[in-house]
């Protein structure tokens, strides 16, 4: 008969008192870039080299 399957927290002899298993997520804000805003004159270079655009 095939013995039952070993857990990880058998070998290593169980978890300590207090740990979680799963950490809460953590916010990924401060590795986020911020958006670069155009300058008037830079917005009107754009919209004029992109027609598209208007509207």
């Amino acid at each position: 008969m095939k013995p039952p399957p070993k857990r990880l927290s058998d070998l290593k002899g169980g978890t300590p008192q207090g740990s979680k298993t799963f950490a809460p997520p953590t916010p990924k804000v401060s590795r986020q870039t911020r958006g670069k805003v155009l300058t008037p004159t830079e917005k009107a270079a754009l919209l004029a080299s992109r027609p598209d655009l208007k509207g």
